[in-house]
């Protein structure tokens, strides 16, 4: 229902560009297309074509295979190299079926039609791609909006730094360029080369992670290239390596800059040629993988040094996307903390509700070295101690609680509370009391919430309401 839903909304919104030199059959086609109620342009050759690109903006290509001037094979590639991306139907004769299949695979047409061309057959190929690309629209159109309330992919921040890296990503997705992602320790660099992944057109296959700075130097490039079986001592069989396990997805390759030398020589090669020789191997594989490399080191700095390779860092270099450490983008904190707290709340069964305007400032305060990493070690523990209600000052690690730090979160938090008005002529004990139950009206009777406004320990507060003679003070006294 759904499928003819879309097929039906699809239609008349979906423009086709038939390419083909043979006048007749171009002008068939499109007046069949036109037909069910397409959109629909035509051009003689590649070239036309990519003239008509930005004036047409097609959702779906129909092209010939063999043309003058550029043929279809050609205008893919042409596509593909200038991050375009359109659901492709090639058109071949019988005697270049091979040709059509090879198309397929190493750009990515969606299908081929056999001339002549079965009516039935087109249109239902037609409907499908267009049903297909609707769903890609809505899916993105869902990604932009999440993307501007802070969320894209698993990465999540509305401040301007992330703003402005969530609009990269959106740019360097549909391409096929490799991508550099830079930033500190903890930043999110692998959820980054994810979220490039998700929204690329190679959503549907393989993500592949690789750290080289956690493997040795004798095994890295058999993680990379894949072996034969006796390459090596302890070589028992044959092995695919990373880049045969992501052919038509993404490889992550982390912490770039600790690869050793000899294997940055081999790496540049698949990169220049698409072609894998695993270790111990005498012929080459192809490989179709888009490449997302990332580091937390100045890489013109390892260049300097000789540990890197000049040529591979502007090989990978293509598209960078640096992220912003916590600290230069504190605004995200509120955000990240409500989403880390759900995660959490799933992870370990609690049901923490939210942090405390006091909680709050001190990790807004808190300089973050080890940036989104660090705190989510901190809510992680936060909410584990919470349990369930809002997290509050207590649940954070001691570092968080010095004195001046508790005192100026306090102070924060304080700025914003009721005021207390007591005539002349009430003594200090009075004000103490009336202070004391003025807050606990506030905090709605939450005796740990009033200590912390009140800036006495818990078990001090129980010793007031004992003196007041309050009815749940000696039942819930701490001891």
């Amino acid at each position: 229902m759904v499928l003819w839903s879309l097929q039906m909304e699809s239609r008349a919104t979906t423009r086709v560009l038939i390419v083909d030199d043979e006048e007749t059959q171009r002008t068939a086609l499109a007046a069949m297309a036109a037909s069910w109620g397409f959109l629909t342009d035509t051009a003689q050759d590649g070239q036309e074509a990519v003239e008509k690109l930005s004036a047409f903006s097609p959702n779906v290509l129909l092209t010939d295979l063999m043309m003058p001037r550029m043929d279809g094979k050609a205008l893919m590639k042409h596509l593909t190299a200038n991050g375009i991306t359109i659901p492709t139907l090639v058109l071949t004769a019988f005697g270049n079926l091979e040709t059509a299949l090879e198309t397929i695979h190493e750009l990515g047409a969606y299908w081929f039609l056999e001339k002549p061309i079965q009516p039935r057959e087109l249109r239902l190929l037609l409907e499908r791609v267009a049903a297909q690309s609707k769903l890609v629209e809505r899916a993105e159109r869902a990604e932009r909006a999440l993307s501007y309330q802070g969320v894209l992919g698993e990465l999540t921040g509305a401040s301007k730094p992330m703003q402005q890296v969530f609009a990269l990503l959106r740019q360097v997705a549909p391409t096929k360029v490799a991508v550099l992602v830079t930033g500190e320790s903890g930043t999110g660099k692998e959820l980054t080369a994810r979220a490039i992944h998700t929204l690329s057109p190679r959503a549907g296959g393989p993500f592949v992670a690789i750290n080289c700075a956690a493997l040795p130097e004798t095994l890295i490039e058999s993680e990379l290239f894949g072996h034969e079986k006796g390459a090596f001592t302890g070589a028992l069989e044959r092995r695919a390596g990373c880049f045969e396990m992501a052919h038509g997805g993404t490889l992550l390759l982390d912490e770039i800059g600790d690869m050793p030398l000899a294997t940055q020589a081999k790496l540049l090669r698949v990169l220049e040629d698409s072609r894998v020789r695993r270790l111990g191997g005498r012929g080459e594989v192809q490989v179709d993988v888009r490449v997302v490399a990332a580091t937390n080191k100045p890489l013109e700095d390892s260049i300097r040094k000789g540990t890197f390779r000049e040529d591979l860092f502007y090989r990978l270099n293509v598209l960078p996307v640096p992220l912003p450490a916590l600290r230069e983008r504190r605004d995200d904190i509120p955000l990240l903390c409500s989403a880390l707290i759900n995660d959490m709340n799933r992870k370990h069964d609690c049901k923490a509700t939210d942090i405390s305007a006091a909680a709050l400032s001190l990790l807004s305060q808190h300089n973050w070295p080890g940036n989104v990493r660090e705190l989510r070690n901190v809510i992680e523990r936060a909410v584990i101690l919470a349990g369930e209600g809002t997290i509050q000052v207590t649940h954070l690690p001691p570092s968080f609680q010095t004195p001046e730090a508790k005192a100026a979160a306090v102070a924060q938090e304080n700025a914003g509370l009721p005021a207390v008005h007591l005539p002349v002529g009430t003594t200090i004990d009075q004000a103490e009391r009336s202070l004391i139950e003025a807050t606990l009206l506030h905090t709605r009777n939450n005796k740990t919430r009033a200590a912390e406004i009140l800036g006495i320990s818990l078990k001090t507060l129980f010793n007031k309401l004992k003196s007041y003679g309050a009815s749940d003070a000696e039942d819930q006294h701490p001891g």
